[in-house]
């Protein structure tokens, strides 16, 4: 089942979470809803103790039955680790679609990087997940999504584009890439083992400069097109699959969002900020680890190149906060201000080591998008915060409201956003894709795991920098 198909299946919900005097009377005694130890997937004893650690020193007892159901949701749940050919191998899923995304696989086992010095196995683990994304990289790096069977054919064989077995979606989008460079280079500063980064993930980076190249579409269209037969008009591409026109200035097109909703202008400006630091984290590794100085020089170049073209075509002047970055451009004038609840978005920014926290134009756009002047700025009677298209108008993103909190330029800011958090998982104890914003029981995806690590992440980084914050 693919996302959009999951969307109406569980958008709205209710029905089976309507809150009765019962569940409200479990929610107050904090059932338990986490997976029953004997049918975990993956025991971490490092995420365990800061479990422990947090519900143990902290005074709001709701938020750190959460933080124990959240965290560890992802080893909980969606991991399958094994050995292929002497070398730790690991296929996440999100959670209820039986697929490895690169970007989804990735967020979802980076917030555990910290932990691994006291956790061997969790390091071998994440050290699988590196290794599965080489090899998905290496199989088609246009695609979003992957089988664990390289054999496997998708629903999705139909589309018209360049399917092969083993891929279950092929939406290019820009931040997959990116995601999959973040996580490894994370782990290398994290554990300073080098084993992960082969010939096959040294080929796999020269494949991603490579795909980079062609999607700036300097010369021509470049090799990637896709359509699809289908009601929703985000799940295609215009063009005859390769999108609407943009000008070749030097950006990188990305015919879709994280959202895996196709773009309407080509230049996605959060994902191009995320390539100028994924290349330029790229550079550093195969320079260091592999020797490659050709390979690192060549990155480096593309990240400048993009970055030189992102001041001079990004930036926009708007009517009421002044200068900001859009969310997509074309170069030829044209922009689309807002923001998305997925990430990487304009609101993510900082966290992803694009601009620092206290870029003024940074600061500007995050008035505007934490605003009713963002057309998906959703404000009702259960909660305000970031939205987006790909669920639909009113549906507050969870994501969203992490990635507030991770990047609050206030301690007032941050409170918020985990008091609304808390208040909107609708008794179940965990993160959703998206809830009413009139109505939290409302909600779609009752399992999507990258939510609910991500969370856990918000928690355990108040945790340490401002404790008083949990009590």
């Amino acid at each position: 089942m693919n996302r959009r198909q999951f969307i109406q299946h569980t958008t709205l919900i209710a029905s089976t979470v309507a809150l009765s005097p019962s569940l409200l009377a479990a929610e107050r005694t904090f059932p338990l809803v986490r997976v029953a130890e004997a049918k975990r997937k993956f025991k971490s004893a490092a995420v365990e103790r800061a479990i422990a650690k947090v519900q143990s020193k902290i005074g709001n007892q709701e938020l750190g039955w959460m933080f124990g159901n959240c965290f560890p949701n992802t080893l909980d749940t969606t991991v399958e680790f094994s050995i292929i050919a002497g070398r730790p191998d690991t296929y996440v899923i999100t959670g209820d679609i039986d697929a490895m995304w690169q970007r989804d696989s990735s967020a979802q086992v980076y917030p555990y990087l910290s932990l691994m010095r006291d956790d061997a196995p969790l390091q071998q683990l994440i050290a699988g997940v590196i290794n599965r994304q080489t090899r998905n990289v290496l199989l088609d790096p246009y695609a979003n999504a992957f089988y664990k069977d390289a054999t496997k054919e998708s629903e999705w064989k139909s589309d018209f584009t360049d399917m092969k077995p083993g891929v279950h979606e092929r939406k290019w989008e820009i931040d997959s890439l990116c995601y999959t460079i973040r996580l490894a280079h994370g782990y290398w500063k994290y554990s300073g083992d080098t084993t992960p980064f082969d010939a096959a993930w040294h080929n796999a980076i020269e494949i991603i400069l490579k795909t980079f190249r062609e999607q700036q579409r300097i010369e021509n269209k470049g090799p990637y097109h896709f359509m699809r037969r289908t009601e929703w008009a985000t799940d295609s591409l215009p063009g005859r699959g390769y999108g609407n026109p943009a000008k070749p200035v030097g950006l990188i097109r990305s015919m879709f969002r994280p959202s895996d909703d196709a773009t309407i202008f080509p230049y996605l400006v959060p994902s191009n900020f995320f390539a100028v630091v994924s290349l330029r984290q790229a550079a550093e590794m195969v320079a260091t680890i592999r020797g490659d100085h050709n390979l690192a020089n060549q990155c480096r170049a593309l990240a400048n190149e993009v970055e030189k073209a992102l001041h001079e075509h990004a930036i926009v002047q708007h009517p009421h906060a002044g200068k900001v970055f859009a969310f997509e451009v074309d170069a030829f004038g044209n922009y689309y201000c807002t923001d998305d609840g997925n990430i990487p978005n304009l609101l993510s920014l900082p966290y992803l080591g694009a601009v620092k926290p206290d870029d003024k134009i940074y600061l500007n756009t995050r008035k505007l998008l934490l605003s009713p002047q963002n057309p998906y700025w959703c404000e009702g009677k259960a909660a305000s915060g970031l939205g987006g298209p790909h669920v639909g108008v009113d549906m507050i993103w969870p994501l969203g409201v992490v990635i507030e909190g991770l990047t609050a330029t206030s301690s007032f800011e941050l409170k918020r956003c985990l008091t609304t958090l808390q208040s909107t998982h609708a008794g179940t104890g965990f993160m959703h894709e998206a809830f009413h914003k009139d109505d939290a029981k409302k909600f779609t995806r009752s399992w999507f795991a990258w939510a609910n690590t991500i969370f856990g992440e918000l928690v355990w980084k108040t945790f340490n920098e401002h404790p008083q914050l949990l009590d």
